[in-house]
């Protein structure tokens, strides 16, 4: 076997394996998931009129 062989052996894995993931990434069952972990930087953990030093704090 040699490094050529070897070399295309690991560029064909790689292909499969980015492949994959495309198409893990956008198969519709992880659709909730992705949507719920894209909104998590706009959830609030507390209101806004009960943070410390807030306009009626």
């Amino acid at each position: 076997m040699d490094i050529n062989l070897l070399r295309g052996i690991i560029t064909a894995l790689s292909l499969l394996a980015f492949i994959g993931i495309v198409m893990w990434a956008y198969s519709s069952r992880n659709k909730a998931g992705f949507e719920e972990a894209a909104n998590l930087p706009f959830v609030d953990d507390e209101p806004a009129d009960r943070v410390k030093g807030g306009a009626n704090g």
